[in-house]
């Protein structure tokens, strides 16, 4: 009785291993199962996202994007998608250091030359056999897709001098106005009330602003329609105002794109040196001297004790995030799944939008490995994403209006930068209601 006794303790001895060895096997097991299937939880963020942003005693920056800043993940069937692919491995600044080949041919054997054509600035037909829906697009969306590879276009006036003028005064904010050629009247009411060049001063004689204003034009779209011959009218309002620049080719939504990457190109020759530039529509109106002062205080901020990095990524408006294209055919915004898949990276909207002049350099340089895209607002927020830049949120950037019934109040305006729309009719009334101010608010 006594050996049976001895035999199953020994028996359980030497068991006891073995089950613990078991035991570990499987806690292994099962913990490396859990790292290799677990993922992150993306944050769930609503259509229209307010960032954590700057008000007008805040400097606090949104948040970075989520995702990864060079994208290597194709997204296989979007035409734009492919082509921004193959520029995100050719640009990866990680990659770039083991890479020294072109883009031509960093291309895949299915993926034909001509997607990558970047000089040559007349429409090619062959683009359209990488879309199997482009016959039944719309025709806006079909010009684009034939001229995509277009970005250099002869400029028809110009204004080298904007910036130097008569005095060597650095310009503290440049306003860059997308405008077209018929709408003399909105250009003259923003000259008189908003966008008026030349010395700002403060209110009580304190500090002064030197505001140069450009408007950003392209010739008439016949298209559309026939037009009324405005190229005397225009050539006598330029050389009255000297304010104008007009590219060389055809003005459209989808080439509004178009006038922001012209418009860095000549920045970075004939301007290069102003502090901020307000990008925005002639439809919008501006409260100039509240900007102003708004970013005054943003430069003292971001010059103080850090003078190496300054205000090289500032850009502040209406931020948008985790929008989707509009897949509707009969809209102006709509983007065809053929075309481009995913969402949409944070952007400000663009009826009105301020940034640097340091960042207004580094955009001209990353817009030229940046797919162009048919919506400008967009495409900055593509190239922003690239720089690894947030944009801030203001609530002061109105871009979707003020409600309806406080619009004709000028109460309603006193913490507002900019709202948008307003005819030039709307831009001289209350231009001229905001210069008194209201006793009680």
């Amino acid at each position: 009785m006594a050996r049976s006794r001895c035999n199953g303790k020994l028996l359980c001895l030497c068991l006891l291993p073995c089950v613990m060895v078991s035991h570990l096997l499987v806690y292994i097991m099962v913990s490396v199962f859990v790292a290799v299937s677990y993922s992150p939880p993306v944050p769930q963020l609503p259509l229209h996202f307010i960032a954590t942003g700057a008000s007008a005693n805040s400097g606090a920056l949104a948040s970075h994007p989520v995702r990864p800043f060079w994208n290597l993940r194709l997204e296989d069937g979007a035409l734009w998608n492919r082509l921004q692919h193959i520029w995100d491995r050719e640009h990866n600044p990680i990659l770039r250091g083991n890479s020294t080949r072109s883009t031509s041919q960093s291309l895949d054997a299915d993926q034909p030359q001509e997607m990558i054509k970047s000089h040559a600035c007349e429409q090619d037909k062959a683009w359209a056999s990488h879309l199997p829906d482009f016959n039944t697009l719309p025709n806006q969306m079909k010009d684009f897709v034939l001229s995509m590879h277009c970005r250099h276009y002869a400029i028809l006036v110009d204004q080298p001098d904007l910036c130097a003028g008569q005095d060597s005064e650095t310009p503290f904010l440049l306003m860059a106005i997308k405008s077209q050629i018929g709408n003399f009247e909105n250009r003259q009411a923003i000259r008189e009330t908003w966008g008026k060049s030349g010395p700002i001063q403060e209110g009580g004689g304190g500090r002064g602003w030197l505001v140069r204003t450009v408007f950003l034009l392209a010739r008439q779209d016949t298209e559309t329609g026939p037009h009324p011959d405005l190229n005397a009218l225009l050539k006598l309002e330029s050389s009255t105002h000297k304010d104008i620049l007009l590219w060389d080719f055809k003005d459209s939504f989808f080439n509004l794109t178009l006038k922001d990457v012209l418009f860095w190109n000549w920045l970075s020759k004939h301007c290069p040196q102003v502090h901020f530039i307000f990008k925005g529509d002639d439809d919008v109106f501006v409260r100039t001297k509240a900007l102003l002062d708004y970013l005054d205080q943003i430069r003292v901020e971001k010059t103080r004790g850090n003078k190496t990095k300054g205000l090289v990524d500032f850009v502040v408006g209406d931020v948008i995030a985790n929008a989707w294209p509009n897949r509707q055919p009969n809209t102006k915004y709509y983007i065809p799944e053929s075309f481009y898949k995913g969402t949409y990276p944070t952007y400000p909207g663009g009826g009105g939008v301020v940034y640097s002049g340091a960042l207004a350099m580094r955009l001209q340089e990353v817009s030229r490995w940046v797919s162009l895209f048919p919506i400008d607002d967009v495409f900055l927020g593509m190239c922003l994403h690239r720089l690894g830049v947030p944009p801030t949120h203001h609530s002061g950037f109105l871009t979707f209006d003020l409600p309806e019934d406080v619009r004709d109040k000028p109460c309603a305006y006193h913490n507002v930068l900019l709202v948008h729309r307003r005819t030039p009719k709307e831009m001289l009334t209350l231009w001229k209601e905001l210069q008194v101010p209201p006793h009680e608010c």
